[in-house]
């Protein structure tokens, strides 16, 4: 099971996510978001990581311009459209891509485009908030999407629940960011082991 920590804002996070076995890590170049983080800041994060680790942009709103430029300065492996993109935008960026779509129903999945990304992560919808919500949704609507190609998991995933949501969504991999935080910005390092042990099958 593959497993990213998501809303990392500083390096000592970064590090320990990596030693409990994380996959990848995710880094939000959102304004609106609480777990905001500067170009500059994931440049350095990046610099310092060891080797074969996944780094992700998580991006709700950006002109193709600034998703090259930003990409080009970090280092960033993957981009995470967490909003309404235009198609011709994430097509652009295809061989990098993970599309969100955020599931009310099952309805939602109708406009996933395994097609044209490298992935689908399915989170909550909330009406007010783009992500981090804590909340989760019916996971077997996600095993229903993994039959179309490779379904990260997300929204509300905790150590404590995160053995039966992909025991009932059978997803390819696995996105937390809330479930495993001290406070915003500010990871849980006990809570970041026990999610990724419990995922990945670990004592």
């Amino acid at each position: 099971m593959k497993v990213k920590i998501c809303g990392i804002t500083n390096l000592e996070d970064a590090l320990a996510a990596v030693n409990f076995g994380a996959d990848a890590l995710g880094f939000i170049f959102s304004a609106d978001s609480p777990r905001a983080v500067s170009v500059e800041a994931v440049r350095q994060m990046i610099n310092k990581l060891p080797p074969f680790v996944t780094t992700v942009g998580v991006f709700t709103k950006a002109e193709e311009d600034e998703l090259e430029r930003i990409v080009s300065q970090c280092g960033i492996d993957m981009i995470q459209f967490h909003g309404p993109f235009p198609k011709k935008t994430i097509e652009q960026f295809s061989h990098r891509a993970i599309q969100v779509v955020r599931v009310k129903d099952e309805h939602s999945l109708e406009c996933i485009q395994l097609s044209e990304v490298r992935a689908v992560l399915l989170d909550t919808y909330h009406e007010k908030m783009a992500g981090g919500t804590g909340i989760v949704f019916d996971w077997k609507i996600a095993r229903k999407a993994a039959s179309l190609g490779k379904i990260i998991l997300g929204g509300g995933l905790r150590p404590d629940n995160i053995q039966t949501a992909i025991q009932q969504g059978m997803p390819y991999g696995v996105d937390v960011s809330s479930g495993v935080e001290e406070k915003k910005r500010k990871k849980d390092h006990l809570k970041m082991k026990e999610f990724i042990c419990a995922a990945k099958g670990m004592p």
